[in-house]
């Protein structure tokens, strides 16, 4: 989910076995279930890669996300105990000092650590394993455009999303959990399919 291997990046079996230390049988097992998911798509010669996508299917991923997530967190919000308000505190630093560190993998892993810890104080076992299938597909796109970061993504829209859960304020949640979305992942997302774009377009 912290999109490690970027997006179009061809990998082989054996290659990933011996990166990770264990047998192609485990490995193979795991690329079926990524592909499964859509996280992962194969090519020719035992190799696979993090399949790339284009705008339009960007933004149903980010409208996914949104139509998620807004319900997991509104089905959560009264489950949310202090000691639970005091982890997503936390983890809300951690994923600001991993950004200012430049570790963007670790900050990417807290910030789905952050949402994944609010919606499971009311578990459900439909919402989550979809909100997880969409964090895989979108995971190496935010890793890789991350560094284009602005002023737009300065704003904390999860200490705003605290603040919401505090107050028992569903639709402050819901707002806040909407504009974390599209101000982190989708500004993100967008300017790297921009960057692609115009690097084909003077690659032509």
């Amino acid at each position: 989910m912290s999109g490690r291997f970027p997006p179009g990046l061809p990998v082989t079996i054996s290659g990933l076995s011996e990166s990770l230390g264990v047998s192609t049988m485990p490995v193979r097992g795991a690329i079926d279930q990524l592909i499964a998911d859509g996280a992962l798509e194969y090519l020719d010669n035992r190799r696979v890669r993090v399949p790339d996508i284009d705008a339009d299917r960007f933004d149903e991923l980010i409208g996914a996300r949104i139509a998620l997530e807004t319900v997991a967190a509104e089905r959560a919000l009264h489950f949310v105990d202090y000691v639970r308000l005091d982890k997503l505190t936390s983890l809300d630093n951690l994923i600001g000092t991993a950004y200012e560190n430049g570790d963007v993998e670790l900050g990417i892993e807290r910030n789905f650590a952050f949402h994944r810890c609010m919606y499971e104080a009311r578990p459900s076992f439909v919402l989550l394993p979809l909100i997880e299938s969409v964090w895989l597909r979108m995971g190496p796109f935010m890793r890789e455009a991350t560094a284009n970061l602005d002023q737009s993504y300065l704003i904390d829209r999860h200490a705003e999303a605290i603040e919401a859960i505090r107050a028992k304020d569903v639709q402050a949640l819901k707002e806040a959990i909407t504009a974390d979305i599209q101000d982190g992942a989708g500004h993100v997302g967008r300017q790297r399919l921009l960057n692609a774009a115009n690097r084909l377009r003077v690659s032509v």
